[in-house]
């Protein structure tokens, strides 16, 4: 059976911090590439594509890592882009990736925890995350803080991996812990948590499918490209972890029990 949503693991921002700090970190950077989330930057147009984003537009890119998302938007758009994230490694990798650009002037990056936003209310016009609020331990807090930083009628739009089936607890326990998730949301609990806070939902969709076919790539990667790379910098024991997890996931997604979702809504107030 489904767990319950408020059923967590024991995952802090700590744990979060030590991963996106270490070799883990650099691993998912080696599967997805600078933008660390599924799709890169096919996904961060398709997200962006539904958005009125113009040169007006200050954008608040939540868990914004190495800034790879905020450069694209700033080069397509020419918006104001503000990352928060709360690793410092992140922070400052952002910040060295950026200074090699000319978008200096229109990105800027804060180290914070996105339960508690660092930003004074009706700031931004859209609050922005890509596949990483599963690590949030709280996700109604999360959408309450977006909610007080946004600006009266401003979106929020994001995608993030999702528990879209049933699953035995052991299952759960598996697949949350390998990737370090309190846990994760399903696409209706998203839509709940949303609309209690006071969004309209614009735009909902499940993006399981394409979230499969991502997953058998990245275990192809692993196996081929990355494997002695990984075993000569990294040791058999990263590499074997690695793998195991990566094939639990992939095992998830083939029997419809772990997926992905994209959501943008709007502010009603």
């Amino acid at each position: 059976m489904p767990q319950p949503q408020l059923k967590k693991l024991d995952f802090t921002i700590a744990d979060v911090n030590d991963i996106y700090s270490g070799p883990v970190g650099v691993l998912w950077e080696m599967l997805m590439g600078e933008q660390i989330h599924v799709g890169g930057e096919q996904e961060t147009r398709a997200l962006a594509k539904n958005l009125p984003i113009t040169k007006n537009t200050h954008i608040l890119d939540i868990c914004s890592a190495l800034g790879g998302p905020a450069r694209m938007l700033v080069q397509h758009y020419g918006c104001k882009v503000t990352g928060l994230d709360a690793t410092q490694h992140m922070i400052d990798e952002a910040l060295k990736r950026t200074t090699q650009t000319c978008l200096t002037n229109n990105i800027s990056y804060k180290l914070g925890n996105a339960l508690d936003i660092p930003f004074k209310s009706h700031t931004f016009d859209i609050v922005w995350g890509q596949d990483a609020w599963c690590y949030i331990t709280d996700k109604d807090r999360l959408i309450t803080e977006v909610y007080r930083v946004l600006k009266p009628h401003g979106l929020i739009a994001f995608t993030d991996w999702l528990q879209v089936g049933p699953m035995s607890e052991q299952e759960w326990s598996d697949l949350n812990s390998f990737m370090a998730f309190p846990y994760m949301e399903t696409l209706n609990g998203c839509e709940t948590i949303l609309k209690k806070t006071g969004f309209t939902i614009q735009q909902k969709e499940d993006l399981s499918k394409d979230f499969t076919q991502h997953c058998h790539q990245y275990q192809t990667i692993l196996r081929t490209k990355l494997k002695d790379q990984i075993l000569k910098n990294y040791g058999e024991e990263l590499f074997q972890a690695a793998d195991q997890g990566l094939n639990l996931w992939v095992q998830a997604a083939d029997q419809g029990k772990v997926g992905r979702g994209r959501i943008i809504a709007k502010k009603t107030l």
